[in-house]
């Protein structure tokens, strides 16, 4: 499997890029193959103090960078020869099998939904995070900021994405899905988790187990929690914001250092085609090599096809 890196995405590339592939290849299993994506030069010169070993990876020069503050349809367009913009070439013509960047998330995005699409049958793909619980595990939590408007349909494909990757990348043999709400009740919420409710109750592919409420989020009361992306990137951000404060407060405490993204890497663009992983602008080798373990998986569980037949089904 050939995975694609943006080289030149993020604040501390390609420094940090390089060291989490490193990181990975030197304990990876399987074949897998790197195709880094950026300036050739500084690349190489990288590679001389953090070498990646020979036939592991390949070169594929981009002679442009997307910068974070450029506005994403307009850059991709006018920089072909960019980073994001060939690594999505390369994925689109079947170069290379997944791609990653931390890069320009707008790009990234703009990238996914119109040189990879969507799959067949969804209305939108969604992007999900990973959300620390108390006893230890991870709930995934669907959208976090892809979709601030949504209508119940979009909620109900939510779940089953959601639910898919939970069982398949965070081994959930049947993963409880709740649709996060200010009351347990049925009938609770407004008019979208009103309308929501019954079409994830009925939703045969999904292990629903009602409403939860955010007290519930990071405990173990529900795997796959759903919601817009305007709620969802609230959480998102507050959660965030638990890691940044213990840091300030030098609060070691092996809950709250769970908090830190690095150790997730970036967060899945799911229901699109192919694998895509967006990372952090200010992602370090830890990030960078989780990401790549991210991509790795989902293609070692053949993760888009069991997607595809998921909504094959539903037709």
């Amino acid at each position: 499997m050939n995975i694609g890196l943006d080289m030149m995405g993020g604040d501390f590339a390609p420094l940090e890029a390089a060291k989490g592939a490193v990181e990975y290849l030197s304990s990876a299993a399987g074949d897998i193959h790197l195709t880094l994506i950026g300036d050739e030069k500084k690349i190489n010169e990288i590679l001389l103090t953090h070498p990646l070993p020979a036939g592991k990876y390949n070169i594929v020069h981009a002679s442009e960078v997307i910068e974070m503050n450029e506005h994403p349809t307009k850059a991709l367009k006018e920089k072909q020869h960019s980073s994001i913009a060939i690594g999505f070439h390369l994925l689109a013509t079947g170069k290379t099998d997944a791609f990653i960047s931390a890069g320009n998330t707008g790009a990234m995005m703009v990238g996914s939904l119109f040189s990879i699409k969507t799959i067949e049958g969804v209305l939108r793909p969604t992007i999900g995070a990973y959300m620390p619980r108390e006893d230890g595990t991870l709930g995934l939590l669907v959208d976090v900021g892809l979709n601030a408007d949504c209508k119940p349909e979009n909620l109900n494909q939510f779940a089953v994405l959601g639910s898919l990757y939970a069982r398949h990348i965070l081994n959930y043999q049947n993963p409880k899905v709740g649709l996060i709400n200010l009351g347990e009740e049925e009938g609770k919420g407004n008019l979208l988790t009103q309308a929501t409710y019954p079409l994830l109750k009925e939703n045969k592919q999904l292990n629903f187990i009602g409403n939860i409420e955010g007290r519930d989020i990071l405990m173990p009361k529900a795997d796959v929690l759903v919601c817009n992306g305007f709620t969802g990137n609230v959480v998102l951000k507050l959660a965030e914001s638990v890691y940044d404060i213990t840091k300030r407060r030098n609060i070691n405490d092996e809950h709250f250092n769970r908090f830190n993204f690095e150790q997730y890497g970036g967060v899945p663009v799911l229901g699109v085609a192919k694998p895509v992983i967006i990372g952090h602008g200010i992602s370090h080798a830890m990030a960078f090599k989780n990401m790549i373990r991210i991509a790795h998986r989902m293609l070692q569980t053949d993760l888009l096809t069991k997607m595809k037949d998921s909504f094959i089904d539903q037709a």
